[in-house]
């Protein structure tokens, strides 16, 4: 088991709370979120389909903004100390792109289709690393060919509808490590792939995460993708922060119900034949109106009547597992937490 840092994080994201003005009214999509992170850790962000894992990535990568979009006073994003969101236009434009870059997980949607890609690349190196065109030019050569795409003076001048969707993957990788960042966030970065094809962008930035001891946040709902590349796991549900834990905490000693869950919901290999797959029965909460207590209580087969009612305290189990659960309170119910790691 990971024992806890004892270096100072580059990252400290303290009581982040994002909401969307709409029509509707107010959509409070992150609720309080707070996580460090420390140079060379992977650190897995996980839960289903609008739990708030990608806005929580965006506002790390400051592309939170708009009209319709508010950052709640109180929140910190601290990179080296420093508030993010106290960033001005100069500061900020060092920070996107050179201190921290990101990587989507729909690449022909976020590369240029009007520009070739070696410039793409090129404008990155030239921006952040003061290069001239022709040292910009030979380095894109180098990055393409360091993230595996063959011929890569000739791929270079090429456009990204000219790409496969793995290749596009790999362009989106040399983009987001041209400048060496110290934190790199990858939104759902092998959705669109096949199981493959996943394995080598995968394996990609791990080599390359290792190379340059960069920072990684993975963005997924495939717990597969966390077990072969976090060491650390936060589990998000209704924009909260329910249970954060080492890989091993997470998989095999899981203390949130909703954590319980998603684990079992994972497809075995080592089941019956036509055996019913588990799953979670229900809906999360409308964020347009959250629930006040725990916002699982409506889909948890142990709900009491605080929870539904009130927050649970956040209770610890020591090197930095902690889950929030009103099941470890004193006063609770006994309720044998599960054993993961026997039932394998």
């Amino acid at each position: 088991m990971d024992t806890p840092h004892t270096n100072a994080p580059i990252l400290q994201v303290e009581d982040l709370r994002v909401s969307f003005h709409t029509y509707a009214g107010e959509v409070k999509a992150v609720r309080g979120v707070s996580l460090e992170l420390h140079e060379g850790e992977a650190l897995a962000i996980v839960g289903e389909s609008g739990c708030g894992k990608s806005v929580t990535a965006k506002a790390i990568m400051g592309l939170i903004h708009g009209k319709n979009t508010e950052i709640k006073p109180g929140s910190r994003i601290l990179y080296h100390g420093e508030n993010i969101l106290e960033y001005n236009a100069r500061q900020m434009r060092h920070y996107k792109g050179g201190e921290c870059a990101i990587v989507f997980q729909d690449a022909l949607a976020s590369l240029n289709p009007t520009m070739r890609v070696g410039r793409q690349i090129m404008e990155n190196l030239m921006i952040h690393k003061g290069m001239d065109r022709a040292e910009a030019a030979r380095e894109a050569v180098r990055m393409l060919g360091l993230v595996g795409i063959p011929d890569p003076e000739k791929r270079v001048r090429e456009y990204p509808h000219q790409f496969s969707g793995g290749m596009r993957q790999r362009v989106m990788i040399a983009i987001a490590f041209a400048c060496a960042p110290r934190m790199l966030i990858c939104d759902e970065p092998t959705t669109a792939l096949d199981v493959t094809i996943q394995e080598q962008i995968l394996e990609l930035i791990r080599d390359l995460q290792r190379i340059h001891h960069t920072a990684v946040i993975l963005i997924t709902h495939d717990l597969g993708v966390v077990a072969n590349m976090a060491q650390r796991v936060m589990v998000m549900y209704s924009g909260v922060v329910v249970e954060c834990g080492s890989c091993e905490d997470i998989f095999y000693r899981p203390r949130h119900p909703y954590t319980w869950a998603l684990i079992r919901s994972v497809p075995r290999l080592d089941l019956e034949n036509k055996q019913a797959l588990s799953n979670i029965p229900g809906a999360p909460p409308d964020l347009l109106n959250p629930p006040a207590g725990c916002p699982f209580c409506t889909r948890c087969d142990y709900c009491m009547d605080i929870c539904r009612e009130q927050m649970p305290a956040v209770t610890h189990f020591g090197k930095g597992h902690e889950a929030a659960c009103w099941l470890h309170h004193p006063m609770a119910p006994h309720v044998d937490m599960p054993d993961l790691e026997a039932e394998q």
